[in-house]
């Protein structure tokens, strides 16, 4: 059974911190939080909590008060297929609750499938604005090579997003073996493609990754920047976007 527990040691701060560099290979110097900094954000009163199975962590989350009653978390690894993720956001929801906070936010690669369908399915967030190449460069092993573009998800806690509908819906983005391919732009509902997986085609095909970088910056980031809202996570492959 999976135990979440907010972090206060700073061994266990370092336990967290070897759990992300294990996830994305950060480099030296190129670590987005470190021991140090987990130690004081916990110290001031924010979150640090980590994910135990029979006593190894296998997860880990780190979050900060933002404006507007709202949680940010920053990062947030653990150990896939076993529910972890899910188990964490739920602590971290109710510890958001607790302390009268309405919205949890983070940021993440829209072009990472299981993640949109994890945030957008599973926990009902959306994605309220398109952020391009919002961290720089990026060289830990997931990121290496490509533009750090970004979603910044909203989790509204008291009321998550609900259903969404396809009716109508024309395809704005999709896959001709294996490249994104633009389509129609101008009905109400349109789905916006993401390729199957990234991590795997920045290494394969560091081309055909490129593309689908810049068509989605095009498509999604275009839509968003006019007004439009995302709905949903179809199919786990397209997103559900909503004209205006």
């Amino acid at each position: 059974m999976i135990e979440i527990r907010e972090l206060h040691r700073l061994e266990e701060f370092a336990e967290a911190f070897r759990l992300f560099t294990g996830i994305w290979g950060f480099e030296p110097g190129n670590q987005p939080v470190n021991p140090e900094m987990m130690r004081a954000l916990s110290h001031a009163g924010n979150y640090v909590a980590g994910a135990y199975d029979g006593g190894v962590m296998v997860g880990a989350s780190v979050a900060f008060f933002a404006e507007g009653a709202a949680l940010h978390s920053h990062i947030t690894g653990a150990l896939v297929g076993r529910g972890i993720g899910f188990a964490l956001k739920r602590h971290q929801r109710a510890w958001a609750l607790d302390r009268g906070l309405e919205r949890v936010t983070w940021t993440y690669d829209p072009l990472v499938r299981r993640n949109a369908h994890f945030n957008l399915a599973k926990l009902g967030a959306r994605p309220e604005e398109y952020l391009p190449g919002f961290y720089g460069a990026m060289d830990d092993a997931v990121n290496k090579g490509d533009e750090s573009d970004r979603l910044l998800a909203v989790w509204r806690l008291a009321a998550p997003a609900g259903p969404y509908t396809v009716e109508g819906a024309r395809v704005a983005l999709r896959a001709v073996t294996g490249r994104p391919v633009t389509g129609d732009l101008d009905a109400k509902v349109l789905l916006v493609a993401v390729p199957e997986d990234v991590e795997a085609l920045r290494k394969e095909d560091p081309g055909a990754a490129k593309a689908w970088r810049y068509a989605v910056r095009d498509v999604l980031g275009g839509l968003l920047d006019d007004g439009a809202r995302v709905t949903g996570f179809h199919a786990k492959t397209y997103y559900v976007v909503e004209r205006p």
